[in-house]
């Protein structure tokens, strides 16, 4: 390997390039990573870390609201976006430089660029610098999608949401995937007038349906109005600076913040993969085998990029399995089977392995079983929200093979769920285990 400059050149400082760097230089590797944004990619610069963060301060929109039921008695209360928002940056900086500091540790040297594929072994720095390597890992992730209509240059994206300068009174959102409903939910509690327009009839495809409904119906009920079957067509911007959405089958929106989640697409575009022979899917992603290599035997690619499951503990194991491989002589792939996962909407919704529709597809006969039941700290609120836990069962083998559900804190309970379903555990041993009284996790070995 001594005739290249690295045995390792990753592209893109997110969560699996930084983790591929630091295991492949524990290894033994002389890696060096090009970024050329900020080091943390979207999870901690843009995305999950900075969004959870305002969703805890949006939270306590409900809980000023209920405390008085508790007994407590307030002042008058405002909210500060000013406060909230420069106190998420502040914590994003501290982040980056956590995420730096790992790779200055593990002796990974950093360039604060852009760097493109040139050739299989080859990749050009923007300062004009060439350097070669035995690998190239590409870890770009992935971008939101901006559709073509007129007035998009006035729409703002998830990557901008963070920065807003002040707080929105009116705001309309494009898209019903987890973005969308993870943002509405956080703008309607902070005070904003929310509507959600969306080209489907529906929310969240691909969740639980029964999760869908309920949530529908809370968010409803929370005052989040939705335009389904529709799309933006055009946007023009006032002359105090707000806009005018024109919307298809639901006339106009007013709005001061618009903004588009309808998805996202790998960040490939211009990358040079086709210098090197990489052959791209049709939406631009890379295609890899199950050892994350490409069409060129010395060009991998892990994360986002790929398009396989876009989550951050995915693309973190996916570049501990590559650098353990390819630099650690053990064979190691990624399972994609009952992955966890979560919207932080408001309430939050969480769920693992197969949903009912899914399990009917593939086992036939199942068995469903459901607690629908008011969250014992929403006794003291005005809003009749109730909670909905589901576990979806094998009919014959007795195997879990689903855990759904909604309400307060579902993501930190279906956590240890998940432990369960992934260990291929039956009804039978959920309802074997003691339950934890008073709580809501104790629904999930109650259900008969």
């Amino acid at each position: 390997m001594a005739e290249f400059d690295y045995d390792l050149f990753v592209i893109g400082a997110g969560s699996g390039g930084v983790r591929a760097s630091r295991i492949a230089a524990a290894h033994g590797a002389r890696v060096a990573v090009a970024e050329e944004y900020r080091v943390g990619g979207t999870c901690v610069i843009r995305g999950c870390v900075p969004k959870k963060l305002l969703v805890y301060g949006a939270h306590f929109a409900d809980a000023l609201h209920d405390a008085a039921g508790f007994g407590w008695t307030l002042g008058e209360t405002s909210f500060d976006w000013d406060k909230l928002r420069n106190f998420v940056a502040s914590e994003v900086d501290r982040l980056e430089r956590a995420y730096t500091n790992t790779l200055d540790n593990n002796h990974v040297e950093h360039f604060h660029e852009r760097a493109v594929i040139t050739g299989p072994h080859n990749v050009r720095l923007t300062s004009g610098r060439e350097i070669t390597a035995k690998y190239i890992l590409v870890a770009v992730g992935a971008w939101p999608v901006m559709p073509d209509f007129p007035g998009n240059e006035h729409c703002i994206t998830s990557n901008e949401v963070f920065h807003l300068k002040s707080f929105p009174k009116h705001v309309v959102i494009q898209g019903a995937g987890y973005i969308a409903m993870e943002f509405a939910g956080i703008f309607n509690a902070l005070g904003a007038q929310v509507t959600v327009v969306n080209r489907s009839s529906q929310i969240l495809r691909g969740y639980d349906e029964s999760l869908r409904d309920r949530l529908l119906e809370i968010t409803r009920a929370r005052g989040i109005e939705f335009r389904f079957d529709s799309a933006i067509e055009k946007v023009d911007q006032r002359a105090d600076g707000s806009f005018t959405v024109h919307t298809h089958g639901h006339g106009e929106l007013h709005a001061d913040v618009v903004m588009v989640a309808t998805g996202r697409k790998a960040k490939t575009a211009g990358l040079g993969l086709e210098a090197a022979g990489v052959a791209l899917g049709a939406k631009g992603e890379v295609p890899v085998d199950e050892w994350n290599a490409t069409s060129c035997p010395s060009i991998y690619a892990v994360g986002d990029v790929t398009d396989r499951v876009q989550l951050t503990p995915v693309a973190i194991r996916e570049g501990h399995a590559f650098a353990d491989n390819v630099f650690g002589g053990q064979a190691r792939t990624t399972s994609y089977e009952n992955i966890p996962n979560a919207v932080f909407s408001q309430p939050p919704l969480a769920g693992v392995g197969l949903t009912e529709v899914k399990a009917r597809e593939k086992f036939g006969e199942v068995k469903v079983f459901t607690s629908d039941f008011r969250p014992m700290q929403n006794m003291f609120s005005d809003r009749p929200e109730r909670g909905l836990y589901k576990l979806v069962v094998d009919a014959g083998s007795d195997k879990v093979l689903g855990v759904h559900m909604i309400g307060p804190d579902a993501p930190e309970i279906l956590q240890a769920a998940a432990i369960a379903v992934n260990a291929g555990l039956t009804k039978r041993d959920f309802d074997a285990t003691m339950a934890l009284h008073p709580s809501m996790a104790e629904e999930l070995v109650l259900m008969r």
